[in-house]
């Protein structure tokens, strides 16, 4: 504050930089001091983009991808670059007017199993009782690889049922998701890791980002899930498991 109170004094008034010091009390050895740390530019550029493409993740989950990636970097660092960057985490998400960062365009899909895109649906049982629906399907091919039905999804069984895909017909290169919880949590951040997966974020209202999955689940709705009613969990996941074979005979 004191030295842009100088340079401006000097400017208006054309004083010496020693009498509006004098008079400032204000020592000119602090005047002159330039700051010879190091201004993070880049460290900051890649925590802006880290916040740009995973907006559900803290500080802290930004310290460990930057470390993956090679950041020797403190938590204490990254905390107040993050809050100097306003990067912290909004308790409300707007429902218009989200701002977002352009996406670049994507590499074309050339051959089954580089990218994949999973998504949610929801439904009901004849009971009256909520279900949720994990559907994945390959970019290149169309196919549906799996679709699950449970009561309710946590990142643990979202992790188990991509290592039991996996398992038959290998891993992917990427794999396309939106902001849910279920995608942003630790345990599917650490699958992916471990098995050099990347996981490709949807910019939030922005649905075409995922457009594959979007329109697969519209035709797994009108085709599946409103022709039949399900007794149970165990019934749905039958009927469920039909259509997809049924789907992948048609499309091959």
């Amino acid at each position: 504050m004191r030295r842009a109170l100088v340079a401006e004094y000097m400017t208006r008034y054309a004083i010496s930089r020693r009498r509006i010091c004098r008079v400032m009390q204000f020592s000119r050895t602090t005047d002159y001091y330039k700051s010879r740390k190091d201004p993070q530019e880049l460290l900051r550029m890649r925590l802006r983009d880290l916040a740009v493409s995973r907006i559900r993740y803290g500080y802290r989950r930004f310290h460990v991808l930057l470390r993956r990636e090679g950041w020797k970097v403190n938590l204490k660092r990254v905390h107040r670059l993050y809050r100097l960057e306003g990067l912290s985490m909004r308790k409300k998400t707007p429902r218009r007017k989200v701002s977002c960062q352009k996406r670049e365009n994507r590499p074309l899909v050339k051959s089954p199993n580089q990218v994949w895109s999973m998504d949610f649906m929801s439904d009901t049982l004849a009971n009256g009782q909520s279900v949720r629906i994990l559907t994945i399907l390959d970019v290149c091919t169309r196919e549906s690889i799996a679709i699950r039905v449970d009561s309710r999804f946590s990142a643990n069984k979202v992790v188990k049922v991509l290592e039991e895909v996996a398992t038959e017909r290998g891993k992917p290169n990427s794999i396309r998701v939106d902001n849910g919880p279920e995608f942003t949590g630790r345990m599917l951040d650490l699958w992916t890791y471990f098995n050099k997966v990347t996981l490709d974020f949807s910019r939030p209202g922005k649905p075409t980002d995922n457009a594959f999955i979007e329109s697969f689940n519209s035709r797994v709705r009108q085709e599946c899930l409103n022709a039949h009613y399900f007794l149970s969990l165990l019934d749905a996941q039958e009927k469920v498991e039909q259509w997809r074979n049924y789907y992948n005979i048609i499309i091959t």
